[in-house]
């Protein structure tokens, strides 16, 4: 594990509807790319069978995966924890109450949490009936002190937060805040269309950053380069945004529109149009798009209940070299029709493009009636689902024939089985 290295904030900032708060110097914080999860408090129990959820599991009010999509957090009404993906296994629980000097209810809702890879600093807004903290504040907080380090206030709700080891990005309805991580200084400020999900997608491993974000009018993209200082807008969609996600070095860009019927691959770097793909032909809920760490393959989940899987043609490391000529790129021959192409796609200029789609090359059907998020595991050709609901799968899929994919992990992530032993606990109140 990396050694400690340490944070020092040395200013407050504000602007004319935020404004940044330090409590004092944080301590140091452990952040790694993989292994546990490095609070010093945490505690640790085997992964069990799931259970079935019960009148006493928590609400899940926010579900997302970190960086990697090694570990995913739940902001639930008591608190929040977090979970280890591949295997499935329960890392952390930290419930929390009014104890808390800033907490502004006796039961601890939390509405958003954002990860930093297995970092000890987290960033929680509020949720549910019973908020733990103002739906209008990003807490900023280091589990190795147990307690809240800094604040961003603004005069609305908070959508989504975005972290990386050098920026917090803050998304409004109208908004994108841009914070530098080591002072809290805002270095950037965006205006957006209606942007009630909180669209907002940031690179991890590339520096300077990439950030994308809807633009100003509807189905635009706006993405900002923070190397080249230069701002691309793309029309993405003729309808409005609905989600989107970047690969981890920023050079790709999936999006998909409030019809949910295709999802359009961008090269982040120019704004080219790389690939489409089908998910179906009614319309549909996206609720999360993921790519694979090498690019290869992108999953997308929606309210009809199907995980898809789709090949990308496109590798991110080879993106430098392509042409902004998109026919050459979406129009390239592949050989193999296993990969969800169609045998019609010589046809293009004729049928309708319906017939000329590209398919998923694999699917797991899930129960309906639930949200489910959709990411990679870390071993190769494997999917890992989380939804609101409580429930966890691992699954498999075969890269060459494609087709139904194979179940190997199915939880309660919410049963308290996961958590304790009997006669034990290390639940954490503040």
């Amino acid at each position: 594990m990396a050694s400690p290295t340490p944070l020092t904030f040395s200013a407050c900032s504000s602007a004319s509807s935020s404004s940044a708060t330090l409590y004092s110097i944080p301590p140091d914080t452990d952040c790694v790319s993989d292994g546990s999860f490095s609070s010093a408090a945490a505690g640790f129990a085997p992964p069990v069978e799931d259970a079935a959820p019960t009148a006493e599991d928590p609400s899940v009010y926010h579900l997302s995966f970190n960086q990697d999509c090694g570990c995913f957090v739940a902001g639930l009404d008591n608190g929040f924890r977090i979970y280890n993906t591949d295997p499935f296994k329960a890392l952390f629980r930290r419930d929390m109450d009014s104890s808390s000097p800033s907490s502004s209810s006796s039961r601890g809702g939390i509405g958003l949490v954002a990860m930093l890879f297995r970092c000890n600093v987290l960033c929680f807004v509020g949720g549910g009936p019973e908020p733990l903290y103002p739906a209008n504040k990003v807490m900023i907080w280091d589990d190795h002190l147990s307690r809240c380090f800094g604040e961003l206030s603004f005069r609305s709700e908070v959508r989504n937060v975005k972290i990386r080891r050098d920026k917090i990005i803050v998304v409004l309805a109208q908004k994108v805040f841009v914070y530098n991580f080591v002072d809290l200084r805002l270095v950037h400020q965006i205006e957006t269309a209606l942007n009630s999900k909180g669209l907002c997608e940031v690179s991890h491993t590339s520096s300077p950053m990439l950030l994308a974000c809807p633009g100003l009018q509807k189905g635009q993209i706006r993405i900002e380069n923070y190397g080249s200082k230069k701002t691309k807008f793309v029309m993405a969609h003729d309808s409005r945004l609905a989600c989107m996600s970047m690969t981890q070095d920023g050079r790709l860009l999936a999006t998909a529109s409030s019809k949910g019927t295709l999802v359009r691959v961008f090269n982040a770097l120019d704004g080219s149009l790389l690939q489409e793909v089908r998910r179906g032909a009614d319309r549909a809920e996206i609720y999360s798009l993921a790519f694979s760490s090498d690019a290869h393959w992108l999953a997308v989940s929606s309210d009809k209940g199907t995980i898809h899987v789709f090949s990308l043609k496109v590798d991110s490391g080879s993106l430098a070299t392509l042409s902004n000529d998109r026919s050459q790129v979406v129009s390239a021959p592949n050989p193999s029709n296993g990969l969800g192409i169609s045998s019609l796609s010589i046809l293009k200029g004729v049928l309708p493009k319906y017939f000329s789609s590209e398919w998923s090359v694999a699917q797991f059907r899930l129960p309906e009636g639930s949200e489910y998020l959709v990411g990679f595991g870390q071993q190769k050709n494997t999917v890992i689902i989380i939804g609101l609901n409580g429930s966890f799968y691992r699954c498999e899929f075969d890269s060459v024939k494609g087709g139904e994919m194979t179940q190997l992990e199915h939880h309660n992530y919410l049963s308290a089985d996961n958590f304790l032993k009997p006669g034990e606990t290390f639940t954490k109140t503040l």
